[in-house]
């Protein structure tokens, strides 16, 4: 096998087996009551603890929903999937690339002071533009579509 094709393969999986963890994850702890979600969001308050404040409504907010924390869980299951099978890798990264950036962001902008998980997320949205650039061939064809472009009459 050429060494391009067996990282390929091993870096799918990591990410696959990252966004299966996180998605069972998902599904592991019972979501607070809206009361418990004021209380813990009022431990908050002061000025130095903006960020703490903001993280524990977003995701308290998703949850809250009742549907969107575990609508994410299923979609990096699923994605997880896609990417460890080895046969639609391409169609898993496509699909991860939202959630990857979205954790990516979320990282970047409410958890910037948690250098280990930031490094992390990096990892993980670089794993998911290579793999994506890997196909940029495939890729092309599906986004790039000149033919489509009807020509004015001259």
């Amino acid at each position: 096998m050429k060494p391009i094709l067996i990282l390929r393969i091993l870096l799918s999986v990591v990410l696959g087996g990252m966004l299966l963890y996180g998605g069972i994850g998902k599904f592991s702890k019972e979501n607070p009551s809206p009361v418990n979600v004021v209380k813990k969001a009022q431990k908050f308050q002061e000025p130095n603890q903006t960020k703490t404040l903001q993280k524990v409504l977003y995701i308290n907010g998703m949850k809250q929903t009742g549907y969107l924390w575990q609508f994410l869980g299923v979609m990096q299951i699923i994605c997880g999937l896609l990417l460890i099978s080895q046969v639609f890798t391409t169609f898993g990264a496509i699909m991860a690339f939202p959630i990857v950036i979205n954790i990516f962001f979320f990282h970047w902008f409410l958890e910037r002071d948690e250098i280990g998980e930031l490094v992390q997320t990096v990892g993980l949205l670089l794993i998911n533009i290579w793999l994506l650039y890997t196909e940029r061939t495939k890729l092309k064809s599906i986004i790039y579509q000149p033919e489509k472009i009807k020509r004015p009459l001259a």
